[in-house]
């Protein structure tokens, strides 16, 4: 039985390469779309030399493919277009009359320039969903500046509220472990995308979809972007402190590290009596989260001075019997080890054609009626360029042959 997807009766054409793109084309591929990854003849998308790592084949040997691009493009079909030619840009225009949405991450104007922006693909596709992702989006003074994940978590402010207290060894900015404006830009580009079908479902309408990181990491700040509106006071670094809730972060055990979140003051109580400081519940100090805020540099000795009696198993065991949310710092090693990870099938392995099998991590999207599955293995630079353009366009052997001898495919 034939199980139906989500978006299986959408199309997304995808000029999109590195990670925000990709991420948002990847989400719509787990949810059943069809997405043809347009890549340049040679070389394809930049992460497929980002390596090492390279997936390995049966031998152990590494293949070409970077673990970086395996990331971020399981279940899409590649096809090899240049672009920069006129044959090549045909190509793409009758590609966009049968897809539902394009998605791009070119600089600003650079796709115009080969008849390929918004205004040119509509009036071959006038329901087209369009979706441009840039640094800085397509207007403002920052326009036309590359826009990379590193630079816009420092200008965004990410930065300022990432990393150890000044005042503490090791204080300073610090980014995110992974590219994290990045994938988020991917993750509202999927929400937007998906809002923009519904209304071409509803009204027969197609729209263009300015998505921009530095957008993204401002949206993203959260409670710390609250914070300051509401304060005019710029947030700061904690380190693993939060600035709100005390104690909510790491303590040092006899023999490693866990976090403590104590969400409330019935948390907060339990923690201390957990460690024989059930005095420290009621204190006058220390009796309520605003207190505990307050006086937190007194308080927060005293607190690691108690965890450190015992060892990390018996304080996540204590504490997970009393429910007060707490946890060890895994490494990614540690991740994959995981009951909860394992039990969830979070790592599936997939055929692929030169690797043999390669390891991915599934979606983490649950659809009871629409389910994702692990989708095809991220394809292997222009594996689906002749299917493609036989399926859709309707090109014969000797056409697809024709224009691989010009340089086109």
């Amino acid at each position: 039985m034939t199980v139906a997807k989500a978006l299986g009766h959408i199309r997304v054409l995808d000029l999109s390469r590195v990670l925000a793109g990709p991420w948002c084309s990847q989400n719509l591929a787990d949810l059943g779309a069809d997405v043809i990854k347009i890549e340049r003849p040679g070389s394809g998308d930049d992460t497929r030399a980002w390596g090492p790592p390279y997936a390995r084949d049966a031998d152990g040997r590494d293949t070409s493919e970077a673990a970086y691009y395996l990331a971020a493009n399981r279940g899409k079909r590649s096809v090899t277009v240049d672009i920069a030619s006129a044959e090549g840009q045909q190509l793409i225009r009758e590609l966009a009359a049968q897809s539902d949405v394009v998605l791009e991450n070119y600089k600003v104007g650079q796709l115009k320039r080969y008849g390929l922006d918004y205004e040119s693909l509509k009036a071959v596709k006038p329901d087209l969903v369009y979706c441009s992702i840039t640094g800085f989006g397509q207007d403002g003074p920052y326009a036309h500046r590359a826009g990379y994940d590193f630079l816009i978590q420092g200008m965004g402010g990410l930065m300022s509220v990432t990393g150890e207290r000044d005042d503490l060894p090791g204080g300073g900015p610090q980014k995110a472990g992974v590219a994290l404006v990045d994938l988020m830009t991917g993750m509202y580009s999927t929400i937007a995308i998906q809002a923009a079908l519904m209304h071409r479902d509803r009204s027969g309408e197609g729209q263009y979809i300015d998505m921009a990181l530095l957008d993204v990491q401002v949206a993203m700040l959260a409670n710390m972007g609250s914070n300051y509106l509401n304060s005019g006071k710029a947030p700061k670094r904690w380190g693993n402190a939060h600035p709100n809730i005390v104690p909510y972060q790491t303590f040092a055990c006899s023999d490693g590290y866990i976090i403590v979140a104590a969400g409330n003051d019935g948390q907060y109580q339990k923690f201390v009596e957990a460690g024989g400081r059930a005095d420290l519940a009621t204190h006058e100090r220390y009796a309520s989260n605003p207190l505990r805020v307050q006086n937190r540099d007194e308080l927060v000795p005293i607190l690691a001075e108690m965890v450190k009696g015992k060892t990390r198993s018996e304080w996540i065991e204590q504490l997970e019997a009393v429910g007060v949310p707490c946890g060890p710092i895994n490494d990614i090693g540690d991740v994959y080890q995981n009951p909860q990870v394992q039990a969830r099938g979070l790592v599936t392995e997939t055929p692929h054609p030169s690797a043999g099998k390669v390891k991915l991590v599934r979606s983490p999207m649950r659809l009871s009626g629409t389910p994702t599955d692990g989708g095809s293995a991220p394809p292997l630079l222009g594996q689906h360029t002749e299917e493609v353009l036989r399926e859709l366009l309707g090109r014969s052997p000797e056409d697809i042959g024709a224009l691989k001898g010009k340089g086109v495919l």
